[in-house]
C-alpha cells in the first residue's frame, strides 16, 4: 500500500473518531447497570440452585468484558470528549474489572505504537518469539516460553496473574499520577469486596465473583491473543515496520455472531481500532463498512480462530506462525539459519 493510499485510508476513518455523548451514556446504562442486576440476581439465586447462580455469573462475565471495552475506550480518550470524564469513568470501570487505569493506559498506548514491530516487543502485548530466537535460547529460556504459551497457563492462570499481581502493583519508575491511581483502585476494591463479604458471607461472594472474574479474564486474554496471532499476521523489523500495515495486516477482523459482537463491544473490528484508536467502540463497524480497503483485512471466525491455539512461534522466513512441532521439522530438514543458531546455542551452553 502506497503512502498516498495510507494517508487516504486514515482520512476515510477520521469522521468516525468523534464520540457521541448520548450513545456513550446509553452504553453505560445498558452495560454497567445490567451487570449489577445480574450480580444481585446471582446472589438471590443461591437459595434456589448453585447451578442457576453459575449461569447468571457466566452471563455477568460477558458484561464485564463489555465494561472493559468502555474502560479501554476511556484509556484511548475516545469514549468522551472530555479527558477528565474519561479518567473518572476509566477509574470506576477499572475498579469493576480490576485493572489499574493509568498504568494500563500507558502500557496499552505502547502496544499500539509498537504492535507487530519485532524490535520493540515486550510492553502491553503477548510474548512472541521468532523461530530463530527460540532455537538460540537456553534450555530455561525455551522452557519459560513453552510454559507461557501453554493454553492452560495463558488462559487459565493468566487471569489470576493479571488480577492478583500485575494489575495490583505499580511499575518501576511510575509517575505520581499513575501510582496514586493504582492505590485508589486497589483501596476501592478492598473496601467494596470487604463490604460484600461482610454483607453476604465469603462463601457466597466467592461462588459469584470467582466465575465472573475467571471467565471474563480468560475470554479477554483470548480476544487480545487471537486478534494478533493468526497465520499470516504482519510482523516486521523496525527499519521496515509501518504503522498502517501493522494495523490493517497485523490485526484481524474477528467476525463474531451479533450477540457476541455486542458483548465484546465490536472489538472484533480490531484492524479499524489499531488504525485509529480514537474511534469509539460503537463506531468501529461503521468505519469498517464504509471503507472498502479495511474490508480486505484478514477475517477470522470463531471456528477458524481456534487454529491459533497451535501457533507458538513467528517464522520470519515464511512470515507466518508455526507450532513447536513444525520447528522440529525445520531442524530435521536442516534450514540453514536454524541449524546455525542451534550450533551457536550449543557452544554458549558449553
Amino acid at each position: 500500500m502506497s503512502k498516498q493510499k495510507q494517508v487516504q485510508l486514515r482520512k476515510n476513518v477520521a469522521p468516525y473518531e468523534k464520540s457521541d455523548m448520548k450513545i456513550s451514556i446509553m452504553q453505560i446504562i445498558n452495560t454497567i447497570l445490567p451487570f449489577f442486576l445480574l450480580w444481585y440476581l446471582a446472589y438471590q439465586s443461591l437459595s434456589v440452585s448453585v447451578w442457576l447462580t453459575l449461569a447468571l455469573s457466566i452471563v455477568a462475565s460477558g458484561f464485564v468484558i463489555r465494561i472493559f471495552i468502555i474502560f479501554h475506550d476511556c484509556a484511548h480518550q475516545s469514549f468522551f470528549k472530555n479527558k477528565k470524564a474519561n479518567r473518572i469513568l476509566g477509574t470506576i470501570t477499572g475498579i469493576i474489572t480490576l485493572f489499574a487505569y493509568e498504568k494500563w493506559k500507558r502500557s496499552h498506548a505502547i502496544h499500539h505504537a509498537t504492535s507487530s514491530n519485532l524490535d520493540k516487543r515486550g510492553t502491553g502485548d503477548v510474548w512472541v518469539m521468532t523461530v530463530d530466537e527460540y532455537v538460540s535460547a537456553t534450555f530455561w529460556g525455551r522452557l519459560a516460553y513453552r510454559l507461557y504459551r501453554n493454553p492452560i497457563i495463558l488462559f487459565g492462570l493468566g487471569p489470576l496473574y493479571l488480577f492478583l499481581l500485575s494489575n495490583r502493583f505499580n511499575r518501576k519508575g511510575a509517575r505520581r499520577k499513575e501510582r496514586l491511581n493504582t492505590y485508589l483502585i486497589n483501596f476501592a476494591i478492598v473496601v467494596i469486596y470487604a463490604l460484600l463479604i461482610w454483607a453476604i458471607g465469603w462463601q457466597a461472594f466467592l461462588i459469584i465473583q470467582l466465575p465472573i472474574l475467571f471467565i471474563s479474564g480468560s475470554l479477554g486474554i483470548w480476544l487480545f491473543y487471537v486478534q494478533h496471532q493468526f497465520e499470516d499476521s504482519y510482523f516486521e523489523n523496525e527499519d521496515e515496520w509501518d504503522y498502517v500495515k501493522a494495523a490493517v495486516d497485523g490485526s484481524s477482523y474477528y467476525k463474531l455472531p451479533k450477540v457476541m459482537q455486542w458483548m465484546t463491544g465490536s472489538i472484533g473490528f480490531h484492524h479499524v481500532h489499531h488504525l485509529s484508536p480514537r474511534v469509539p467502540n460503537y463506531n468501529l463497524e461503521k468505519a469498517h463498512e464504509s471503507t472498502p480497503p479495511l474490508q480486505q483485512a484478514t477475517t477470522i471466525t470463531f471456528a477458524s480462530s481456534l487454529k491459533s491455539i497451535r501457533f507458538r512461534l513467528y517464522d520470519e522466513a515464511t512470515r507466518s506462525f508455526v507450532s513447536f512441532k513444525e520447528v522440529k521439522d525445520l531442524l530435521r530438514k536442516g534450514r540453514p539459519s536454524v541449524q546455525m543458531n542451534t550450533r551457536s546455542t550449543s557452544v554458549q551452553e558449553k
